[in-house]
């Protein structure tokens, strides 16, 4: 399976790089945020295309098809919360709770993922 889950994430990379899908630095465009978004979507899509392990196949269809469907309402989700100062509970020793909020903003991305 490791090698499955390797060689797909080495195909979403690459997507990945061709799309674009880099964080840009001017504000109002996708972070980092968008770009873990778009990672995952094209991983999820290659484990499910890949034809070696059933299992994973299966497990992945229903992710990749609801992390595409739902890209809309995600991106947007993310894009929200962009270009205002968010408290992280201070700089040097930020509060867990506080900076897991600020970097998982996607309500919709958030409960996809926490089924895998």
């Amino acid at each position: 399976k490791v090698r499955i889950l390797a060689a797909a994430l080495n195909d979403a990379t690459t997507k990945y790089l061709l799309e674009n899908r880099s964080p840009s630095r001017k504000a109002g465009e996708h972070d980092n945020r968008g770009s873990h978004y778009y990672l995952a979507l094209y991983w999820a899509q290659a484990l499910a295309d890949q034809n070696e392990d059933e299992e994973l196949k299966v497990e992945f269809f229903a992710i990749a098809e609801s992390l595409g469907s739902n890209e809309g309402k995600i991106v947007s989700e993310l894009m929200e919360v962009q270009c205002r100062p968010i408290d992280i509970g201070g700089y040097y020793r930020p509060d867990d709770e506080k900076a897991m909020a600020a970097m998982r903003p996607s309500q919709t991305f958030n409960d996809i993922i926490d089924q895998i």
